[in-house]
């Protein structure tokens, strides 16, 4: 019965097929020729499919075998995957690893974070989540990620562990079809209030009450970043970003910067990962930490570092 197949008997199938040979496998997987055979047989009554024909000098695969073989694969494939993943769990190797990242986080550290990750745990998969401010806070506290990526907020966030990371330049652009960057002296926060500027809201309580980087009467409030890039190269209005996401668009002329007589001209706004107290990360967690780390001080121009192993 199709029931009782084994999965020696699927390895032998495979065996057999691979070396094109009973008594090839057989000394493949340290077993008799007779002990092969009698497997494949028994293997073709339970499925009541002939897997080889045995007619000439060696066995060849029927066309059900050739389909069957492909199964059979996938299911020793899937076993060492489940076999190699239990090791990894026993090892205390996280299942999975979620992440939950600012928006203003330079995409190319996390970029290549990634990539290393994926490399050193193949089988512990990467859930990312991209929120502003309080955001990565909320995630990581309500356990919905392991470890946040957030930017150092002036408010109080208990039960939080962090490590610093890098230090992201914010710069205030405009279109140059915005009346502010058409002006030649430097711009008074009189005159830019009179203007809307774009800022990133928090969709979360934990900012409730809190304005950050807010000097204009008039502003529109979106949630993404990705939004407030496109309102800034449409004209729409004024704002802060991140000078790595604009960079392109200041040299190719798209965006301009604007000159401010009374507000910092470039802020640094520190970056750190964040995790529980009471939930510190594990092997794979730890790991990810330090490659950030490790790939955000080659991105600030500081000497490379060593990977972590």
């Amino acid at each position: 019965m199709i029931e009782g197949v084994t999965f020696d008997q699927l390895r032998i199938f495979a065996a057999a097929a691979e070396e094109k040979s009973f008594s090839a496998a057989g000394r493949r997987l340290g077993r008799a020729q007779s002990v092969v055979s009698q497997a494949i047989a028994n293997l073709e009554e339970q499925l009541g499919v002939e897997l080889f024909r045995r007619e000439g000098r060696y066995p060849e695969l029927t066309p059900g075998g050739e389909l069957l073989l492909a199964d059979a694969k996938a299911m020793l494939g899937g076993m060492a995957l489940m076999k190699s993943r239990a090791r990894g769990m026993a090892a205390g190797i996280e299942s999975e690893l979620s992440v939950a990242v600012d928006v203003m986080f330079p995409m190319s550290v996390l970029t290549r974070t990634a990539e290393v990750f994926g490399k050193r745990f193949p089988l512990t998969p990467l859930r990312l989540y991209v929120e502003a401010l309080g955001g990565v806070a909320k995630n990581v506290l309500q356990q919905q990620s392991q470890i946040g990526i957030l930017c150092n907020l002036p408010i109080s966030i208990s039960g939080l562990m962090t490590e610093r990371l890098l230090a992201v330049e914010m710069v205030n652009v405009a279109a140059p079809s915005h009346p502010l960057a058409m002006k030649n002296a430097p711009l008074g926060e009189c005159e830019v209030a009179q203007h809307v500027q774009l800022v990133l809201t928090d969709r979360t309580e934990l900012t409730d009450g809190q304005e950050f980087s807010v000097h204009s009467r008039r502003n529109w409030r979106l949630a993404d970043l990705g939004a407030k890039h496109a309102f800034l190269l449409a004209g729409l209005g004024w704002g802060g970003m991140p000078l790595e996401m604009v960079q392109n668009d200041l040299d190719a002329g798209r965006l301009r910067e604007l000159q401010l007589q009374d507000i910092p001209a470039r802020v640094q706004i520190s970056m750190s990962a964040a995790y529980r107290q009471d939930a510190p990360p594990g092997p794979a967690g730890r790991w990810f930490i330090e490659q950030l780390k490790n790939f955000a001080v080659e991105s600030q121009g500081v000497q490379e570092l060593k990977e972590y192993a």
